[in-house]
């Protein structure tokens, strides 16, 4: 077992950013941790048809309110993966709640999360863990589980969680742009309305299909889209069907909607390599990942008149993908938004955009790399 901490870019990164500081205090806390092929949850014994693996105890420096997990898995057949969390204070340690329910294929079980779940110290929003007064430490709970008498078992390759306190502001001053401008990555360009209409069992395209195009875009720019007999159930004729299958793997049916982070970044890692949620503290830090050749997909949210050149007037929560920089520092995002792919490319005010993502969002993103592009140092 190897288990990797980063606190995102705090070391290495925050004191290149203290003349322009994202946040005024206090600090943006962040701490991604991960656990990379534990030994346990590699196959399930001969024999053996449930088995759970919980992570030692984990304190991020901070007591933190919110927690995104992340995993990595394979499902054959008939096979689950269960992700549950608690935390402790000084004087208590919560229930295990449970975050989802997760196969790969939807032939078996339909992929949930588990609505509010509020108890003891904290409470479920769909993929986040949500502790209003904050706890100093967390496990993680996997259970594998397969149906009696299969041979085939699931295996979990990775298991994650981002960590944050974050300040509640309303806006945040504007980075200084730096490594990043005047690269812009060549991502291809998918737009989620041509799917409007699409398979109202899984969300009806359109505008709800946001996060699956995205993290399409970014599949299609590691050149790792699934092979086409996995989407072959998709009707000739559909363009980009990718999206459509992926919107199917990605889909919660508790929560109803393809928006779930972990969900999607769980689909990405199966066909990229390795991908997870995390949270950044500004455009600045973005910048590191394009300098690097690794595009993000970046949760945005904003009102009428405040995302200047969108293809959308307003929305309550919008995924899309930063592929670069001007070298002015705006940026450069690929928008499923737009009609069709041809209006997909934008660039949007670097202010506007931190207000539209760090703030709203807290500036999450997805972070799906391939064998050849590993994330900064620091940052993952």
């Amino acid at each position: 077992m190897r288990r990797l901490t980063f606190a995102i870019l705090a070391a290495l990164v925050t004191p290149l950013l203290a003349p322009a500081a994202a946040t005024a205090a206090p600090a943006r806390q962040i701490v991604y941790t991960e656990w990379d092929s534990p030994a346990a949850l590699q196959a399930l014994p001969t024999g053996v048809d449930r088995s759970a693996w919980v992570t030692p105890w984990t304190s991020p420096g901070f007591a933190l309110t919110r927690l995104i997990p992340s995993w990595s898995a394979r499902t054959p057949g008939d096979s689950r993966v269960r992700i549950e969390v608690r935390g402790r204070t000084a004087t208590t340690t919560s229930s295990w709640d449970t975050i989802a329910t997760w196969a790969s294929g939807d032939q078996h079980l339909k992929r949930t999360t588990y609505g509010s779940q509020d108890d003891d110290l904290a409470s479920v929003n769909v993929d986040t863990w949500v502790v209003p007064n904050g706890v100093t430490s967390y496990q993680l709970r996997v259970t594998m589980a397969r149906a009696a008498g299969q041979k085939a078992s699931p295996r979990v390759d990775m298991v994650g969680a981002m960590a944050s306190l974050l300040p509640a502001v309303d806006s945040v001053r504007t980075s200084r742009p730096g490594p990043g401008r005047g690269i812009v990555l060549d991502v291809p360009r998918y737009s989620q309305m041509v799917h409007t209409g699409h398979y109202p069992q899984y969300g009806s395209g359109g505008e709800a299909w946001c996060s699956p195009t995205s993290t399409s875009m970014v599949l299609g720019y590691y050149d790792a889209l699934p092979e086409p007999k996995a989407y072959r159930w998709v009707p000739a004729g559909h363009v980009d069907p990718w999206v459509d299958h992926a919107a199917r793997m990605t889909y919660d049916y508790e929560y109803d909607g393809t928006g779930n982070w972990p969900f999607n970044t769980a689909y990405a890692a199966s066909l990229a390599g390795h991908a997870y949620v995390t949270r950044l503290r500004s455009l600045r830090e973005a910048e590191t990942y394009i300098a690097d050749g690794i595009p993000l997909v970046a949760s945005i949210a904003f009102g009428q008149g405040e995302l200047d050149g969108a293809p959308i007037s307003s929305t309550n929560g919008h995924l899309l993908v930063i592929v670069g920089f001007t070298q002015s520092g705006d940026v450069v995002v690929n928008d499923p938004a737009a009609a069709s792919r041809a209006g997909v490319r934008r660039t949007y005010d670097r202010g506007q955009f931190e207000n539209a993502w760090i703030p709203k969002s807290g500036g999450t993103v997805y972070v799906i790399t391939d064998a050849a592009h590993r994330p900064p140092i620091g940052s993952r």
